[in-house]
This record gives structure tokens, C-alpha cells and sequence, in this order.
């Protein structure tokens, strides 16, 4: 029942009794109701009060956000309603910690780092953010570089890069440096961290195409019998934004990561031989937790070996490029394309794929390698006029999904939010929204926008703490941050 706080009480006790009784019988009689109703709300209230003061009662700072130079407060809400829970602390770092004017190019590792090659030269922490690393060519490129080239260490100029983990635990990185330098201009770089021998290694590659731009990274799951393309453990697949997405020209492959070389790939509308490929997996270890690329490689390493494109062609049809690096058209074993472009594996062996359609965004997931479905659609149509930027990212060790939105508020500015969803084998549907920053400030991607936010970046540690791009009035530059508030049963210290 709702009650007009500002009408009589009388008002809810029927007249007909009211007229018979005395005034003091009536005053008693309205004690009595005014007493039970407001016993409903006095409940409402209270428990209102506890959700408020203990959303967070099984939640604790693994990383105490005084020990880091820069610490803000994030609002935490319900993903369902209006109600604002309270507030967490986040680490936050900017270009100093890898990035440039217009982006973080993000990713994590199996054994906890946080990478980010968003702007010149491969950039780490071990700790948390606490403290940071960078790692700087030397003059001279090691023995085995197909094209060896002297550089001046730290003076190749404004970059960008691409980075991301290997399942051997490599991590498989490029940089590329556009502008006329002491080293020269247009140079692409290849970048590499043997996980064995635990150091950097790094080679020049002359890509065949001039202003190479952005460039997203993918493994390709081996062991790899490439041909003319050589052999080894696995392959390393960099693709150009501009060149492969909007010209179809085809990428650059490595099978050791340091020598690429130009890798054509099928046209859109071509007609290629069929294959049925197995997506269904099992036993996969923690270091599949860690090797999703970001989504704009639109491909995904299979654990049988390999690397699916969904939505390939033209007609919605998948592709498949096998371990001799030969390209199919392609079918999961039920003979179905998979229902996005935007897919990935965890350790659960859970395929999620997500759509973004206007203004709402549908997780998909699946356990059976795409033959059967559960879903969530995230409908934004209340509080924005468009999405600009997402990524998403999930943990197979702790049931984690987490999904980051850019998007342009009804109000003016651009919000940046992440949804948690704890348990997805349960159940998809989010139980924490943050707001990530203040919100307050509009950006847009691409050459020649005065304040960018070229795209959307994140990752999950192994302490299943995530680490996500936004930007916001703080900083003329995008910012990361780093989450401290985490669920106790996630914390091992050991």
C-alpha cells in the first residue's frame, strides 16, 4: 500500500467506524493503525539501512589504497535500480604507467602482473601498481633478426602498441612509432618476453604497409607447421585497425615472435572449404584466464589449436585458421556460427561471447562449445544515447565476469561503469555496478578529435581484482585504475 505522508490518518480507517466511537476511543483506535503501518516502513527502512551499511561485509582491501600515490573513491550501486551503495577505492595511474594521449592498451598475467603498451615501450608492475617497470630497446637487436637495425634506446618517438600473454606464459607484444625520429619514421617493433629465459628480447620488422596504426595481437595455438611461414610453439598474429579492418589488406605472423611477416588474409565474400571445428574443451589451465586478446582482434585462440574468427564473412559465416596457418570457413561441431564477432575462452572452460546492439549490450555463454546458450542483456536505454567504447574480460579460477562501458550519457558527458557478475556459472545477471571516475567529461576516438579515448581496455588479476581504461575531467589523458575492495574468499595471501 502507499501512503501519502501528508494525508490525515484517519483518512485510512473507514469513516463508518470512526463516527461511532468517542474521541478518545478514536485517537486510540488511530495509534493503533498509525502503529501497524508504520511498522511496515519502519522495516522497509531498516532494511534499507542494512543493505546500505553492509553491501561491503564481505569484502576487504587486499591492498591498502594509502600505500598508493594516487587512491579515489568510486561509487558502488545496485546494477538494477537507482540505489547507491557506497563507495570503494580504486588505485588509479595515467601515462606514466604505459599509456599516451589517447589510450591504455591493457592486459594481465598468470603470474600478476599488469602489462599496458598504450603508449611507447612495454610497461609493468609486479605489485599491484606499487611499482613499475619499462622496458627500452637496446642499440642493438639480439642475433637472429631477419632485419637487423641500430636505434637510439628511448629516442624512436611518440608510439603505440599491443601486447598480450601467450599460454606458455611469452608475452607477445609490437610497437609502432609513426613520426620521423633519430631512429628513423615509420617503424614497427617487435617486442618480445621469453617467459623461460624471464628477459626482453626485440627485433625490426618493415611491415609492407605505410602508417601502420593501431594494431591488436592474438595467439594462435600451436605447435605450429607454418611452411613457408616457419614452425614453432605457437604464432603470433598482429593485425593493423586500418589496414586489415577497413581495407581487408591481411596482417603480420610470427612463429618466434620477434621476425613477423605480411599474412594475407581470405576475402570477406570468399568461398572456402568447410570445416567443423571442436570447441568444446575441458582442463584448461589458469594461463586461459589470460590469453583473451582485446575484442577489437575479433578472434579467439580454440584450445585444440588454432585461431576462430566469428562472423568472418559477409554472410555471418565463422573462419578458421588451422595450425598450418590455412584458412576455412568454419562451424562449431553442431555446424552453427558463433552469435558474435566478440568471443573468448576462460579456465571454466566457458565460452562467453558478447553483442552490442544501440544502446544495450547481450552476454553470451556458453559450456557445451556454442551448441546451447544462456544470456543477459544489459539495457542502457534509460541513462545513455549511445555506447561508445566497451570490453569485457572474465576469470574461469573465480567465476568472474566483468564488463566495461564508455557510453554517452543522456545527460551530456560520457560515463565510464563496470558491471561485476560474481558466479556467472549461476547465473549472468550483474550484482555490483561502479561507476569508474567522475563522468564528467565528453571524448571521442580517432586522429583529430581534440580530448580522445580511442577505445575501451581492462583485464582480472589472479587475486580476480580488475584493472580498467576510463577518462574523465582529472586528467587532459585516459587514466587506468586498479580495484582494492575485493570479496575475502578470493584473498590468499599465499
Amino acid at each position: 500500500m502507499r501512503i501519502d505522508s501528508e494525508a490525515p490518518i484517519s483518512r485510512f480507517i473507514p469513516h463508518s467506524i470512526v463516527s461511532d466511537l468517542s474521541v478518545g476511543q478514536s485517537l486510540f483506535v488511530i495509534l493503533i493503525v498509525s502503529t501497524t503501518m508504520m511498522a511496515g516502513c519502519l522495516e522497509a527502512v531498516e532494511s534499507e539501512m542494512e543493505s546500505g551499511i553492509y553491501w561491503d561485509k564481505d569484502l576487504i582491501y587486499i591492498d591498502d589504497p594509502s600505500t598508493h600515490d594516487d587512491s579515489r573513491d568510486f561509487i558502488v550501486s545496485s546494477p538494477f535500480s537507482n540505489d547507491t551503495w557506497g563507495n570503494a577505492s580504486w588505485a588509479v595511474f595515467g601515462n606514466e604507467e604505459g599509456g599516451n594521449c589517447c589510450e591504455h592498451y591493457l592486459a594481465g598475467t598468470k603470474e600478476g602482473w599488469i602489462v599496458n603498451f598504450g603508449g611507447e615501450y612495454p610497461t609493468w608492475s609486479e605489485d599491484r601498481g606499487h611499482n613499475w617497470q619499462e622496458y627500452q630497446p637496446s642499440i642493438f637487436s639480439q642475433i637472429g633478426c631477419l632485419e637487423p637495425k641500430p636505434t637510439l634506446p628511448g629516442q624512436e618517438g611518440l608510439g603505440e602498441g599491443s601486447i598480450v600473454q601467450a599460454t606458455n606464459g611469452d608475452l607477445i607484444s609490437m610497437g609502432w612509432f609513426p613520426y620521423p625520429s633519430t631512429s628513423g619514421a615509420d617503424q614497427f617493433y617487435a617486442f618480445l618476453y621469453d617467459s623461460e629465459d624471464e628477459e626482453w628480447t626485440w627485433c625490426f620488422n618493415r611491415t609492407p604497409e605505410p602508417f601502420y596504426d593501431r594494431s591488436w595481437q592474438v595467439e594462435v595455438i600451436g605447435p605450429i607447421n607454418g611452411g613457408v611461414y616457419g614452425n614453432g610453439e605457437y604464432a603470433s598474429l598482429v593485425i593493423s585497425n586500418f589496414w586489415h579492418q577497413v581495407q581487408n589488406v591481411g596482417g603480420q605472423i610470427s612463429t618466434d615472435g620477434l621476425n613477423y611477416d605480411y599474412f594475407p588474409f581470405p576475402d570477406r565474400d570468399g568461398n572456402l572449404d568447410s570445416i567443423e571445428v571442436n570447441l568444446i574443451s575441458s582442463d584448461l589451465g589458469v594461463e586461459w584466464d589470460f590469453t583473451k586478446p582485446h575484442k577489437e582482434m575479433r578472434a579467439f585462440p580454440v584450445p585444440s589449436g588454432g585461431l576462430y574468427f566469428p562472423n568472418y564473412f559477409v554472410d555471418g559465416t565463422d573462419a578458421f585458421l588451422d595450425t598450418s596457418l590455412n584458412w576455412w570457413s568454419a562451424t562449431n561441431q553442431n555446424g552453427s556460427s558463433l552469435p558474435s564477432e566478440y568471443c573468448a575462452f576462460d579456465s571454466s572452460s566457458a565460452l562467453h561471447c558478447v553483442v552490442s546492439e544501440s544502446t544495450m549490450i547481450t552476454h553470451l555463454m556458453s559450456l557445451d562449445g556454442g551448441e546451447s546458450w544462456q544470456n543477459f542483456t544489459y539495457d542502457l536505454s534509460t541513462d545513455a544515447s549511445a555506447i561508445e567504447e566497451w570490453e569485457f574480460h572474465s576469470s574461469g579460477v573465480h567465476d568472474l565476469f566483468v564488463l566495461s562501458v564508455r557510453y554517452q550519457s543522456s545527460l551530456g558527458p560520457d560515463v565510464d561503469v563496470a558491471y561485476h557478475v560474481r558466479d556467472f556459472s549461476e547465473s549472468l545477471s550483474p550484482d555490483q555496478f561502479s561507476f569508474i571516475g567522475q563522468g564528467d567529461l565528453d571524448s571521442t576516438s580517432g586522429a583529430g578529435a581534440d580530448i580522445r579515448f580511442d577505445f575501451a581496455s581492462m583485464g582480472i588479476l589472479p587475486d580476480g581484482g580488475s584493472f580498467i581504461a576510463y577518462h574523465d575531467s582529472t586528467d587532459p589523458d585516459p587514466l587506468f585504475a586498479v580495484e582494492l575492495l575485493l570479496p575475502a574468499e578470493m584473498y590468499n595471501p599465499n
